[in-house]
């Protein structure tokens, strides 16, 4: 139960600081004249989050962790920390388009488009399965994934028409 407790409480810490790193960056950007991009669709996606976490504190404080599935866990929250530090300031929770910046190349982003997203979809998966709740894993995944569809079009035209104006 502590160690249940210790991952629950540590991932919601590391959940409200990104929303604070994600807001100081966002001022920044929009700032230096960046455009918000798919703003309809962020409250939605803030409560399937927040729900799923607010899920896990009901459903797992109580339940005993299973370590290898805490392992995996651990390989994606190290994958999403190469993730936001290979966007530094541009890494923000809103899709923010600054005219003029290039894409960024770096990173995991050297591999694939939308790194981030797969890193949340594991996560959003794993986590439950690391308190023995399958069913919970799959219903959010399911949730995510109907939202990454959406986001990751929104995401990807925003970036496209970003890259046009470059040109």
């Amino acid at each position: 139960m502590i160690l249940s407790l210790t991952v629950l409480g540590l991932v919601t810490a590391q959940r409200l600081g990104e929303l604070v790193l994600a807001r100081r960056n966002t001022k920044r950007l929009l700032a230096q004249g960046g455009e918000e991009r798919g703003a309809g669709h962020y409250p939605l996606m803030v409560a399937l989050h927040a729900a799923w976490l607010a899920g896990l504190w009901w459903l797992a404080w109580h339940r005993p962790a299973n370590l290898a599935w805490l392992g995996v866990y651990a390989v994606l929250e190290a994958l999403r920390v190469w993730t936001l530090a290979s966007l530094g300031p541009r890494w923000t929770t809103r899709i923010i388009v600054v005219p003029g910046e290039a894409l960024v190349r770096r990173g995991p982003y050297r591999f694939v488009s939308h790194p981030n997203y797969l890193v949340v979809a594991g996560e959003i998966a794993v986590l439950p399965l690391v308190f023995g709740l399958g069913a919970y894993a799959l219903a959010f995944t399911l949730l995510n994934a109907a939202m990454l569809w959406h986001r990751v079009r929104v995401e990807q035209a925003a970036l496209e028409g970003a890259a046009q104006s470059r040109v």
